[in-house]
């Protein structure tokens, strides 16, 4: 995601420079027609084009909308997994002891049962991560030439360029690593593990009855979190309502001009009137080139407008899959980072990873 203080207006205009140079052609065509050629007849009323407009006005708020709360859900579920990991942290750190068992570790063994512990779970969070981005035929980021110029100039996604074993290498042991990667979903198991092992210490009387099933508890909520980004990521946003606004714009965008250059002839026309009453001087006959070359301004205004209301629908767009790695998404790969980061400070550990650096303003 972006970390600037305000949204970058430079790079929205490169973003969309080549929908610019469409919608200059757009609107210059029909003027051409208008006004050298004189064909009149091609200005439309503009009531039903407005009619149109407020029309696809309704349709993208109520896709941005949804986009938006599909976007903020995203957030707020890798904000419970923030927390869950840094108390599954203090559970593992204080719950698993000598205190309670008949066998007995020694502090170092106890140590290295709880990092493996706390080393799968970041293993956990790496599977799922490289899961949430994965491609989907549905996402479409890079269907664009400008999306991709974009994509491949600013940003650089981990989980694309690092395949995931060779992440999952530096957390588990190499007998678990080809376990995990036989699986087709290597973050579930990876929880199931979590729970194999704290049961084997609970047998063992390293953990005690009523903080296992505490602990338990965590792995279940775990579960929950990932089937909900899960969900997010499987399920699209409803086609019929994106297909339908990205026709209702376009639809609107290429109407435009023929319901703009009348009105702005109109007003040309009333300005050459205006004119006829002022006395002669190089004033008049500059007003008087203005007014007649006044439908001209057209072409400016239905680029601006068209502008808008294709960027807000691009926006809509972009915002609906949360986790293919845009300028605009969750940035999941900090957020693991800093939570890996956490958990080995609450053990001491001294060989601790830095915080993913921000590349080009954008936080992935």
């Amino acid at each position: 995601m972006y970390t600037k203080k305000k949204f970058p207006f430079k790079g929205m205009i490169s973003w969309t420079r080549r929908d610019i140079y469409k919608f200059i052609i757009i609107s210059t065509i029909p003027v051409i027609l208008f006004s050298i050629f004189n064909l009149k007849f091609l200005q439309l009323p503009w009531l039903p084009i407005a009619l149109l407009g407020t029309a696809v006005v309704f349709i993208g708020g109520f896709k941005n909308n949804a986009s938006y709360d599909r976007l903020w859900e995203a957030r707020k579920i890798w904000g419970g997994i923030v927390n869950t990991s840094r108390s599954w942290g203090i559970l593992v750190r204080d719950f698993i002891s000598n205190h309670n068992g008949h066998e007995s570790l020694s502090e170092a063994e106890l140590k290295a049962e709880k990092l493996i512990i706390i080393n799968r779970h970041i293993a956990w969070m790496a599977a799922h991560r490289y899961a949430l981005r994965t491609p989907k035929s549905w996402e479409g980021f890079d269907n664009t030439h400008a999306d991709k110029e974009y994509k491949d100039r600013f940003i650089q996604i981990e989980e694309h360029e690092i395949p995931l074993e060779e992440t999952l290498k530096a957390y588990l042991s190499e007998e678990e690593l080809s376990y995990v990667m036989s699986k087709q979903n290597k973050a579930t198991t990876l929880i199931s593990l979590q729970s194999k092992h704290i049961k084997k210490l609970k047998d063992k009387g390293l953990i005690w009855e009523f903080s296992y099933l505490d602990m338990e508890k965590l792995l279940v909520e775990m579960y929950t979190l990932q089937g909900k980004n899960e969900r997010i990521k499987n399920f699209p946003y409803p086609r019929q309502f994106a297909t339908l606004n990205y026709t209702f714009v376009l639809l609107f965008i290429l109407m435009l001009p023929f319901g703009i250059m009348g009105t702005f002839d109109d007003s040309g026309q009333q300005l050459l009137n205006d004119l006829t009453d002022m006395n002669a001087g190089g004033l008049k006959t500059v007003s008087t080139f203005i007014a007649k070359n006044f439908v001209w301004l057209t072409i400016p205004f239905c680029t601006v407008i068209a502008w808008v209301f294709n960027t807000i629908e691009r926006i809509g767009t972009v915002s609906e899959n949360p986790f293919e790695g845009t300028p605009n998404d969750i940035p999941i790969t900090s957020m693991s980072r800093g939570i890996e980061i956490d958990l080995l400070e609450m053990f001491d550990e001294e060989n601790i990873p830095k915080n993913i650096p921000i590349r080009n303003d954008i936080q992935m």
